[in-house]
């Protein structure tokens, strides 16, 4: 598939910034967004990229900067609008989460992601491509053993989300994906998870690039099968 631009909402380090690196080397022009001023991976990708990688600030839990990059953004067309997040706050059981962490979560791995969809969704060319980073933990299917209870609990509630987004523009020819990376070596997924970015980002990108231009929703892993809902 030709190059085009994306906009990867989240890429200041680990699966973020890998995607934005691995974009600009298929020779894509690449906007990613990080939060608040201070210096990260994906300025110093930026300074080494020829132009070719921007950097947008945005912290996606406030509506007014969302607007805002909307704003910044406008008469841009993007051919892919991907949304990385994802917070935790580790393997307690769902009772002895504080209603504080619990909204905290929810706020950053489900509900802004949709808000920046919902608001940059004019910015995708009519045959472009909206992906969310998900995970295998989302599935309902996959859950047998428990554990991460918040965590598995936003990750379901974005693919829920995503799937109410998809029912809300049938006619829509955008691609929509949700897409899990793997078990991956980074501060959410450990030390000893299987995979490194290196290893996943390029199996994301593949699978992505192999979806444009297919309208409606799917949920797929890294190497491009299905996860079961």
């Amino acid at each position: 598939m030709s190059a085009g631009t994306a906009l990867i909402v989240g890429a200041s380090r680990t699966l973020g910034l890998g995607l934005a690196a691995e974009y600009a080397r298929r020779g894509w022009d690449v906007i990613g967004t990080v939060r608040g001023e201070g210096r990260t991976g994906l300025h110093d990708l930026a300074d080494a990229s020829d132009g070719r990688v921007t950097v947008e600030s945005l912290d996606m839990t406030e509506p007014d900067q969302i607007a805002a990059l909307r704003e910044r953004l406008a008469g841009r067309t993007l051919d892919l609008l991907f949304v990385n997040a994802g917070i935790t706050c580790g393997d307690l059981p769902v009772g002895e989460v504080p209603t504080e962490m619990f909204v905290d979560v929810m706020v950053t791995n489900a509900l802004s992601p949709m808000r920046v969809v919902e608001s940059l969704r004019p910015l995708v060319a009519p045959n472009g491509t909206i992906g969310v980073m998900s995970s295998r933990q989302g599935s309902l299917t996959f859950n047998t053993n428990g554990g991460h209870d918040v965590y598995r609990a936003s990750k379901s509630a974005l693919n829920q989300l995503m799937r109410s987004y998809a029912a809300r523009y049938a006619d829509s020819a955008h691609t929509l994906l949700l897409m899990c990376p793997g078990h991956v070596r980074t501060e959410l997924g450990g030390p000893d998870a299987p995979l490194t970015i290196e290893q996943s980002v390029p199996g994301v990108v593949d699978t992505i690039d192999r979806h444009r231009g297919e309208p409606g929703l799917q949920y797929l892993n890294y190497t491009g099968e299905p996860v079961p809902w």
